[in-house]
């Protein structure tokens, strides 16, 4: 009964993630790319997010096929799951908030695009990869599954370390000194 209570939790969650990016996503639709550092690399990254965070978590919601690989967790830390994950959409909420229509969800740059130093961003540099980590967290606590409860960690983990330093680099390239000073 836990298991589909929590299994539950990481629907509701998911659904949440969603609601909180559709305004952007749309508001975001019409201001124009100036930098696109969106290669095939960023592709496929993005991609193996989608199926570690989305597909295989979806999967083993909705049906039996990786229940071989279930393992058992204390109540408690599932509940410890669901704080964490609400936590996360609470950051991924106030992100969305502090970047408004200049949201995207690969390397890029939008028209008019300012440095957001204000609001979650004064506190945490790169809330959106908090997120990512709150999320990943999350999944393995709430997903009692070898394969679906750690997918998220191995796609957000590889996501992480492969493109942060690339979007760094697009962050100087744009915004110099200001940004080495943030």
């Amino acid at each position: 009964m836990d298991q589909d209570m929590f299994k539950a939790v990481y629907l509701a969650g998911f659904i949440l993630i969603f609601a909180i990016r559709l305004p952007y996503w749309w508001m975001a639709r019409g201001v124009p790319v100036v930098t696109d550092r969106k290669k095939g690399s960023e592709k496929v990254l993005l991609a193996t997010l989608s199926v570690g965070v989305g597909v295989l978590p979806l999967v083993y919601v909705f049906a039996p096929l990786l229940r071989v690989a279930d393992y058992r967790l204390p109540t408690w830390m599932g509940w410890m799951g669901a704080v964490v994950f609400t936590f996360g959409l609470w950051i991924l909420w106030r992100a969305h908030a502090g970047l408004g229509r200049y949201w995207s969800d690969s390397l890029q740059l939008r028209e008019g695009q300012q440095l957001v130093t204000s609001g979650i961003y004064r506190r945490i540099r790169h809330p959106m990869y908090a997120f990512g980590w709150l999320l990943a967290i999350a999944q393995v606590l709430l997903l009692w599954n070898w394969i679906a409860g750690w997918s998220g960690v191995v796609a957000f983990a590889l996501l992480y370390f492969l493109r942060v330093p690339r979007e760094e680099q697009m962050m100087i390239d744009q915004f110099g000194e200001h940004y080495r000073a943030y």
